[in-house]
């Protein structure tokens, strides 16, 4: 009797939240770096070509971990001025991102593309755009609140130094204005710091918004 290869079992079926989830937990405890076809693979007891059958590869793989981690901010602004509900969409967004640190880098590369983050974006530009922001001055408020919130996520968790840091040793001869204010760094927390530089960039919105009609 010929020999009859040993079949395989079949993959098990996937959805893509629990894809999604499989990879944000290798990201979580090993790092972005560390996230591959193969890691998920091993996360979810599967053979890394099953994987193919539900993603094309990693950058598909990235975009859903995004879409995952905003999929459960709220969208809904508070009814208050505009830059109240613009300050609630964004600090809404910098703590599900803030959760998973890692995941950041992935936040500026999949806004175009993960439907989580098109949707906070939608949102914001509703809000924009009642304001009275319009063509070029929507893009700039819009391109520049994206470009703080995920700067201010980055230097926050992946940027920061223990104590003072390095800067806050630098010769005062040299750098004595980096160095001094480097010293009252540790002072201000992360929060304040965040709060109070969006309000510094919505309220240089307000001010280059027209006149009303």
């Amino acid at each position: 009797m010929p020999y009859a290869e040993k079949e395989m079992p079949r993959p098990r079926s996937l959805t893509a939240d629990r894809l999604a989830a499989a990879a944000l937990a290798v990201i979580d405890r090993i790092g972005l770096a560390a996230l591959s076809m193969r890691a998920v693979a091993a996360e979810l007891g599967m053979a890394t070509m099953s994987l193919y059958r539900y993603v094309d590869g990693r950058e598909h793989l990235e975009g859903l971990v995004v879409d995952l981690v905003l999929a459960d901010v709220d969208l809904i602004p508070p009814e208050e001025s505009w830059p109240r509900q613009v300050t609630a969409l964004v600090e809404r967004a910098r703590a599900a991102v803030g959760r998973h640190p890692e995941v950041v880098p992935l936040t500026l590369t999949h806004r175009h593309t993960a439907p989580s983050m098109l949707r906070w974006s939608e949102a914001v530009l509703g809000i924009l755009a009642a304001a009275g922001f319009v063509g070029a001055a929507r893009v700039v408020a819009l391109r520049g609140l994206l470009a703080y919130l995920i700067g201010s996520i980055q230097l926050e968790h992946r940027g920061s130094l223990p104590g003072a840091g390095r800067t806050a040793a630098l010769p005062r001869e040299h750098y004595p204005l980096l160095a001094e204010t480097a010293r009252h760094a540790p002072g201000v927390h992360p929060d304040e710091a965040f709060r109070r530089g969006l309000l510094v960039m919505l309220r240089g919105l307000a001010a280059a918004l027209p006149p009303p009609d």
